[in-house]
């Protein structure tokens, strides 16, 4: 039986509670949800990218990918993404950045499958979203 490993980026800092930012087990990667926080610096208090939806949700793709990349994987290997949005008004938005940022990534057909959301995240937040990644 493969044993659990978490997975913690560089670009991360320690989780505010006893959670692992990815956890992978065998061939299946679970990435914890991941918010726009810029990368870590020393000594400072996470800092969002932006206060824009936009700047949020592709730090937030970038922090999602670091983990999968950390834990040998790829947007490929993702087979359900969930997106939490704080506001509503939102979705059309994001779905406009997160169909041209697959786009851009050129994910093979077929996507993921996707869930999407509507929750209350610490102040100045928008968008939240996690993955499940399954390798090989």
């Amino acid at each position: 039986m493969s044993e659990k490993t978490a997975i913690t980026p560089a670009t991360h800092t320690t989780p505010p509670a006893k959670f692992s930012h990815g956890v992978k087990k065998g061939n299946i990667l679970q990435v914890a949800g991941q918010v726009g926080f810029l990368p870590a610096e020393e000594g400072k208090a996470p800092t969002p990218a932006g206060p824009t939806l936009r700047e949020q949700t592709l730090q937030t793709f970038a922090n999602v990918k670091a983990i999968l990349e950390e834990g040998g994987a790829s947007w490929d290997d993702v087979m359900m993404m969930r997106v939490y949005l704080t506001d509503v008004d939102h979705f059309a938005e994001m779905n406009e950045i997160y169909n041209q940022y697959f786009e851009e990534q050129g994910l093979k057909a077929p996507a993921s499958a996707r869930t999407t959301v509507y929750v209350g995240l610490p102040k100045g937040l928008l968008i939240e979203i996690d993955a499940l990644a399954v390798l090989g």
